[in-house]
This record gives structure tokens, sequence and C-alpha cells, in this order.
């Protein structure tokens, strides 16, 4: 259940587009990091009282440990002006009336009204969403200037403005746009279902390449289908039966705790073996020595279903360094940087390396 509390904002430590983190007084127990989202609370200001969500904080989680702002009291933002009649985050105290992409009200209706294809476009899907930036690292390092849109659905956070990752990524030039669907919202556009977002991302953003990835905060049980990340299966039939090319990036890791994630994770089985009906390219990375040999072992169960494509890793090393660097966007996955788990990284580098080859 919701754990409310009040608290006065100390500070503004960093703002990235469509999000403020704060320092936040709460009662006697000192400063904690609070993110407001200014499109639907303001923009809180030192000396502010507001309503806070604290479950995160008080769940101790990791991606998410912020507590929330829900709301300004003193000082309400005013309503939004324009269009837009699709609900997000509906029936929820922060439900957010957008435009949607594929509304009637849209400028871009009568392009999606009866669009049916993506005409053959690489999408490449992936589970996590820290597998976003080396996706890009991958592809843009083989074919630089590619115009690549991120697709969003709702299975992990439901603001895109949540993602410092899409913020840096932008600005650096990696990432042209970003579309959210389902439930999600505050992307450059908003669509109703993957499907759309598909066509949106293509038709009109022009995509080269599309990327599906849930966003920031996925959530597991440790069961078999219990994972946010099973919509990256549904994402590859999506993808398909909008005749786009679909690439299914392996979730590939030597440096996780938990062994149902080491070498190909449980969830990559599950996602692309069972729930994925459609036929997708499965880059599976040369990584070497014994941990590729069970990388390309563990993948094979994939191949009666899937094409099995081996990709090269040679210099994705530096490719990714270089990006994180330039792009100023911190490689991380799980808590885990770099050189913690380098093959998850080079697995989803390489997914973007193979989808350059097909442009």
């Amino acid at each position: 259940m919701i754990r409310w509390r009040e608290g006065t904002v100390e500070r503004v430590r960093r703002e990235w587009p469509g999000a403020v983190e704060l320092d936040v007084v709460i009662g006697g127990d000192g400063a904690h990091r609070a993110l407001a989202y200014p499109a639907l609370v303001g923009r809180p200001e030192p000396g502010d009282t507001v309503l806070l969500n604290t479950t995160a904080l008080a769940m101790g989680l990791g991606t998410g440990g912020y507590a929330m702002v829900v709301a300004v009291p003193d000082r309400l933002p005013p309503d939004p002006p324009g269009p837009g009649h699709l609900v997000k985050a509906r029936y929820t105290p922060l439900q957010a009336t957008v435009l949607g992409v594929d509304e009637q009200d849209s400028p871009h209706h009568a392009v999606l009204r009866d669009a049916d294809s993506l005409d053959g476009a690489p999408v490449i899907v992936a589970d996590l969403h820290s597998a976003l930036p080396p996706i890009l690292a991958g592809l843009l390092a083989a074919r630089p200037g590619t115009r690549v849109v991120y697709v969003m659905p709702d299975g992990g956070a439901l603001p895109a403005w949540f993602s410092m990752s899409i913020a840096r990524l932008r600005e650096a030039g990696a990432l042209a746009a970003t579309v959210t669907t389902g439930q999600a919202f505050g992307g450059d556009l908003e669509a109703v279902t993957v499907h759309t977002g598909l066509l949106a991302a293509r038709l009109v953003l022009d995509a080269e390449v599309i990327v599906v990835a849930q966003g920031p905060g996925n959530l597991g049980t440790g069961t078999r289908w219990g994972f946010s990340g099973v919509t990256a299966g549904e994402a590859v039939n999506a993808a398909a039966v909008l005749a786009g090319r679909p690439v299914a990036s392996l979730r590939v890791s030597e440096g996780d705790l938990r062994e149902r994630h080491i070498g190909v994770s449980h969830h990559s089985v599950t996602a692309y073996g069972r729930v994925a009906l459609a036929r997708a390219d499965v880059p599976v990375p040369e990584l070497g020595g014994p941990f590729g040999a069970r990388v390309a072992a563990e993948a094979a169960v994939l191949g009666d279903r899937h094409t099995l494509v081996p990709v090269g890793v040679e210099g994705l090393r530096e490719v990714l360094a270089a990006a994180e660097r330039d792009w100023g966007v911190r490689l991380s996955t799980m808590g885990r940087r770099l050189d913690q788990d380098l093959a998850y990284f080079l697995t989803a580098a390489a997914a973007g390396r193979h989808a350059a080859a097909l442009l």
C-alpha cells in the first residue's frame, strides 16, 4: 500500500527533461532524495511543502529509490492546454491526459488510420532498459547517422521522464525520439499500443531502426512467467505482424549472483522461446572461451523457433567505453558497471551491430 508523508524542499539537486531531483526534509528523518515531474505536479522550489509517496524509500528500492512528489499543495500547476483524449496511468491519482499520435485529433491520424506495415525495418527487442545504450552503441558504430527511435512499453516505469539515459542519448544525438505506449507516457509521441507505437516510429518519426525495451524498474518474482520483461516476446510478435524485421537481443550475464541469470537468462528463454510466436533473428555474441561456449549452447534451444546469428564482438568493448564517455550516459545493469558484467553489454551491442547489417 502507499505510504504518504509531507516534506519540505531543501534544494534542487539536478534536473533533466521532464524531471527534477530534490532534497526533501521529511519530519525528523533529515533530507531524502525525491523526484518530481513538473508536467504533472508543477516545479517544486526550495521552501515548498510537498506531498510525497514514500513507498520506494520504505522498501529500499534501487532503481526507483526516490520519494515521489505527488503535489505541491500551495501552488498547483495550471490546467494543461491543447487537445488530447488519451488518459494514461488511468484511474490512478496522477492519471494524465495526453494527445495520442493515433487518436482522431492527432495531425497524424490519417497516416496511421490504415497503416499496417513497417516495410521491413529492423526492430531490436530487449528485456531491460539498460540494454538501450549498448544497443545504440553497437548500431551507430557500425552505421553512423542511423535514425533510431525508442518505443517504450509499460512493463517498467510509466513516465519516460524517469530515464536519465533517454535524456542523455537525445542530447548526444544517438537517439532521435521516444514513443511511449500503453499506460506509459512522456515520450515525444504517445500511442495506445506497441503496434501503433511501432508504426508511429516508422511512419511519423522516420525511424530506420526501432528499439523496444521496457522502461527502468523491471519487475521479477523469481518465477518463470512472473517478470515484466515477458513483453519482449510480445514485442517480437508485434514487429513481425507489422512486417518489421524482429531482432531479439539476448540477456546474458557473467556477473549476476543469481544462477538463473548466468549465461543466457531464463527470462530470454521464456520471452523468446515461449511467448514469441513469430520468427526473429537472435544475435549470439561470440564471446570466446568456456563462457562463450556456454552462451552459444544455451542460445541453441531457441534455434528451432528463431534464426541464430553468430556476431563477433571484436572492438565493441572500446565502442562501449567511448559511448559512455562521449554520450555522458552511465552503462549500468542491476548496479553492475561495464567491467563488472562486460558480457551483458557486449551482447546488447552485438544486437545493434547485427541490425546495422540489415540496413
